[in-house]
């Protein structure tokens, strides 16, 4: 699956329902169904909030990969991103001791087998795996 979508967060229902076909199309249970929903609205949400300034759209690929479900999400015409700059969330902690953020990337994270960001020529691109085989 490859679709471009609006960079504003209505869009997500769009990209939900391309989500829901190729999921289909593979034969993907609903758990890893749900989860990629959860990943890709995580991901797609960050970016439309923290890389303002970018093009109009952000490009969402979904593939099974060598027994993998790859997601990348990648925007356009943004500012460098600092991977470093998410700090681990410490779960344990009351919530009135929590410091806001990163909290859907801890998520991810931990649904997800891999999380990596990559940045060149003023592109960023997210991916994210899962290993499919049980």
């Amino acid at each position: 699956m490859r679709g471009s979508f609006n960079r504003r967060i209505d869009a997500l229902d769009d990209v939900f329902r391309s989500i829901d076909a190729f999921v289909v199309r593979e034969g993907l249970p609903e758990p890893i169904a749900f989860a990629t929903k959860l990943a890709v609205e995580e991901l797609f949400t960050n970016l439309v909030r923290h890389n303002t300034g970018g093009s109009d759209h952000i490009d969402v690929d979904l593939a099974i990969e060598d027994e993998r479900l790859v997601v990348r999400l990648t925007d356009f015409d943004v500012e460098p991103f600092d991977e470093s700059s998410i700090q681990p969330v410490d779960v344990h902690l009351p919530l009135e001791d929590r410091k806001v953020g990163g909290l859907g990337v801890h998520l991810v994270r931990n649904i997800f087998d891999e999380l990596t960001y990559a940045y060149s020529d003023r592109t960023l691109c997210v991916t994210a795996a899962k290993n499919l085989e049980t």
